[in-house]
């Protein structure tokens, strides 16, 4: 996924880490005050690396790993400083159940406040690296129609876009709807055109291809080192989401991905088996007083169920804690929830913004109607309304429906039909690019949209 944008982020990373290793490494050895070697080095080795990646795991999940992130230094700071307490706990979780991992909490105090100026300096070095040096893909754009002046918006959104445009070549008898200083007209050798002009990548963004799609020319280009790729897969790689208004029903089949094995589906109904027994054991306390403050704020049941659909188009029944009045849908039309919700409770105004109100939702995940990471089930009522409206708005329902998915990390607030149009992009995506790392990888950034309120609703 989107991997070619990312290796400077990757590098950025992996130096990060041997910075958090080495910082750790000095701070445990310089302990009584002296540099000194311990006895059992190779363990001692081990539990540096687990609390350097425990860190590193919540810097990745709060966005530090990201071009969206570097504006701020303000922002950046308090992200360091909530990812080293996160990892922390994480790590204190781990030593909770395995003792002999355990390092001393004043090595882990002295290394934040080393760790994180020399990674603020780091950061700062590499983002003016990164502007300065070719660190973007060369894009050459066949096509100068709408599909190209997208494209070319893509290409303007600053550093968060990995690439930039070299130029867009016209093939249609059609008004320009791109920048006319970058156009310019075919070249007789493109194969040579694109190592003369450090091209990486041509895309084809041709509004109409029959008859216009010069294939021995795009074939020279590919032979002589660039990459020939369709608007379609380059908007999803750059984009992290699936262009409805470009979709064919080809794609499915013709593109690479929704690849779901029996091993894989295997694997994660174990992970979602087991981390809800751990999570429900873990956050009982939290449940208990939830349930309290939820019963003194309004009249009404703690939990709210409502009919949902999940995996297949089958209805189920999905809990929450009540986050509304309990006269919310007096009319008994159901209703989009909205921001500013008015029929949200002062309690509800607070779970929904942490996704407590979420939590019992480990019970749905328990009887398998639910994931952990996956579309976000809606309710019949809208489900019929939308797959009349979307194509390929039933295609989400071919996973199980999650407690957190892909949409919800980018397209955070969703109260309209454009609005669940925009949410099946990223669906689809999901669902053509499944995997167990993917799915870690939203579990780990939703951390992000909790603490950041990113999409509560």
């Amino acid at each position: 996924m989107r991997s070619r944008f990312s290796r400077p982020l990757a590098f950025l990373a992996l130096l990060e880490y041997g910075l958090l290793l080495t910082i750790f490494g000095i701070s445990l050895y310089r302990l009584e005050g002296h540099f000194a070697l311990p006895d059992d080095i190779g363990m001692s080795i081990f539990r540096l690396a687990l609390v350097s990646l425990t860190v590193q795991a919540m810097m990745y999940a709060l966005g530090l790993y990201t071009w969206r992130v570097g504006a701020s230094v303000f922002d950046v700071l308090l992200r360091f400083f909530a990812a080293f307490i996160l990892g922390f706990a994480a790590y204190g979780f781990i030593v909770l159940l395995v003792s002999f991992l355990g390092l001393p909490p004043i090595v882990l105090v002295k290394a934040v406040f080393a760790s994180i100026p020399v990674m603020l300096v780091l950061r700062y070095a590499f983002m003016r690296l990164t502007d300065s040096v070719h660190t973007k893909s060369h894009v050459l754009v066949l096509g100068a129609g709408d599909k190209a002046a997208h494209l070319e918006a893509l290409a303007q959104r600053g550093r968060e876009t990995r690439f930039r445009i070299k130029g867009f070549i016209p093939m249609e008898d059609k008004d320009l709807a791109v920048e006319s200083a970058k156009v310019t007209r075919m070249p007789e050798n493109l194969g040579q055109y694109v190592v003369d002009n450090s091209v990486d990548e041509v895309v084809v963004a041709l509004e109409e291809r029959r008859g216009t799609l010069p294939l021995e020319k795009l074939i020279d280009a590919r032979l002589n080192g660039a990459k020939v790729t369709e608007y379609q897969s380059f908007c999803e790689q750059a984009e992290g989401h699936i262009d409805l208004e470009a979709l064919r029903p080809s794609w499915f089949f013709e593109s690479a991905g929704f690849r779901s094995g029996a091993l894989h589906q295997v694997m994660k109904r174990s992970i979602d088996i087991g981390l809800s027994l751990i999570l429900l054991v873990f956050t009982l306390p939290l449940l208990i007083l939830t349930a309290i403050a939820v019963k003194l704020d309004s009249p009404g049941a703690v939990f709210y169920t409502q009919e949902r659909v999940g995996l297949g188009g089958r209805p189920f029944t999905l809990i929450k804690f009540r986050s509304m009045r309990n006269d919310a849908e007096q009319s008994n039309a159901p209703q989009w929830a909205r921001k500013q919700d008015a029929r949200v409770t002062r309690v509800g105004r607070v779970i929904r913004k942490t996704r407590i109100d979420e939590i019992p939702q480990i019970f749905n995940v328990l009887r398998g109607d639910m994931s952990f990471v996956g579309p976000r089930p809606e309710r019949p009522f809208f489900v019929t309304q939308l797959a009349q409206q979307i194509p390929f708005y039933q295609e989400r329902h071919r996973v199980r429906p999650g407690i957190t998915g892909w949409a919800q990390l980018n397209y955070p607030y969703g109260a309209s039909e454009e609005d669940a149009r925009k949410k099946l992009e990223y669906d689809l995506y999901y669902i053509k690019h499944f995997s167990i790392i993917f799915d870690l990888s939203i579990a780990l950034q939703t951390v992000r949209v909790i603490l950041w309120a990113d999409g509560a609703r």
